[in-house]
């Protein structure tokens, strides 16, 4: 239990998720900043020269039941004859009717210092025409980089987490059976390394959010830790941090006492709507000016109903008597009950979202009030609609 004099500089985080109308979380927590608010320096951002490299291939997938390309899949036919020939087996192409066989492209990420015989997690997509890879097993395919050069090999059984099965025009389907995965279906063959140390003979640490105030705090905490006039924030995006000489024959400790270097983030306000699924996530400190709201819910439902006259003669109805269609309007008007004015005091976007729940306001009209305060001037935050 923290005491009340021992917080200082409190600060209050609230999130609000909402989702089809219904609020789903309201928290509220008072920390002390000094505690909550210190992030590690590598939780923000990594050095320059750490990256995935995109890789990959073009394969054939055997052992599919009757689920792999039609017969007038030209490129599936070609494959399978070039496999054949690589064992001293000539098959024309036109001779290749086989529907267990698919051809497919092979993905992956070669993270950074990948040494030879790691393992890497591939996806693998149909190419062609093929209903399902079920059941299939992908052959040795090797998966090449951006300059043509094969850095690892690809093999093995798919795991597909869906099917297709058809017959006599009825067919049953979940989710995409063309689309499988291999865990550590692929294997090293070339490795990398990230060159991290410049020819300035310094090092560059990239935020994940580039920020001048978060990049500057960043500079001061490394001077503050390992030297004045090391760092210094290069702009927004990137600190750069000199490397003593006595520190270049053993760089893997330096740069874990930078990663390991507490700071305070700054962060910017933002409010987040999805309109397609009815969510509003924002910041509890998110601040708006004073600002009066008039909301209200006005309901017109509009129903005919159709009903035939039918003539109540007994026997044969006169020339001029015939069935009639009659229709019968009706309008309802509902006007939702209760106050339509809202005053926040507090001036957060938290309050505001809370006070609108509190009168049964969906999310839609949740979503098109915050619109109208951003546009008002009143939500001092950037407001991203997804």
């Amino acid at each position: 239990m923290i005491e009340n004099n021992k917080l200082t500089n409190l600060w209050r985080y609230l999130l609000i998720v909402t989702v089809n109308g219904v609020l789903l979380g309201y928290t509220a927590c008072t920390f002390a900043a000094g505690a909550v608010d210190s992030i590690r320096i590598k939780d923000l951002g990594r050095m320059q020269g750490w990256r995935d490299n995109a890789i990959v291939g073009y394969g054939v997938v055997t052992g599919l039941a009757g689920t792999g390309d039609s017969s007038t899949n030209k490129a599936t036919r070609q494959a399978l004859a070039n496999v054949y020939s690589q064992f001293n087996l000539t098959v024309a192409p036109e001779q290749v009717q086989s529907r267990n066989v698919a051809v497919v492209l092979v993905t992956a990420a070669l993270p950074t210092f990948s040494h030879e015989g790691d393992t890497l997690d591939i996806t693998v997509t149909s190419a062609g025409d093929a209903r399902s890879l079920v059941g299939g097993s992908l052959l040795m395919t090797p998966l090449k980089a951006a300059n043509g050069k094969v850095y690892a090999l690809a093999q093995g059984p798919l795991s597909v987490g869906g099917y297709r099965y058809d017959a006599n025009g009825n067919v049953v389907q979940k989710n995409h059976p063309t689309v499988g995965s291999v865990p550590g279906g692929a294997i090293v063959e070339v490795g990398v390394d990230a060159q991290v140390l410049s020819a300035r003979q310094d090092v560059t640490f990239l935020l994940a959010e580039p920020d001048y105030t978060t990049a500057t705090r960043i500079a001061d905490a490394i001077n503050a830790r390992l030297g004045a006039g090391l760092a210094h924030a290069r702009d927004a995006s990137g600190v750069t941090i000199q490397v003593p000489e006595t520190q270049r024959a053993d760089l893997t400790n330096y740069l874990t006492r930078i990663e390991n270097v507490s700071v305070v983030p700054d962060r910017r306000a933002k409010v987040v709507i999805n309109e397609r699924t009815g969510t509003v996530v924002s910041g509890g400190d998110v601040r708006i000016s004073k600002v009066a709201i008039s909301h209200g819910d006005l309901k017109i439902a509009i129903s005919t109903q159709n009903t035939a006259s039918q003539p109540l003669f007994i026997g044969s109805a006169g020339p001029g008597v015939r069935t009639e269609i009659v229709s019968n309007t009706r309008v309802d008007v509902e006007e939702q009950n209760g106050p339509g004015f809202v005053g926040p005091n507090n001036n957060t976007v938290a309050d505001l979202v809370q006070t609108l729940a509190r009168m049964k306001t969906n999310t839609r009209d949740i979503i098109s009030i915050l619109r109208a305060v951003k546009a008002a001037g009143a939500l001092h935050a950037e407001l991203v609609v997804q």
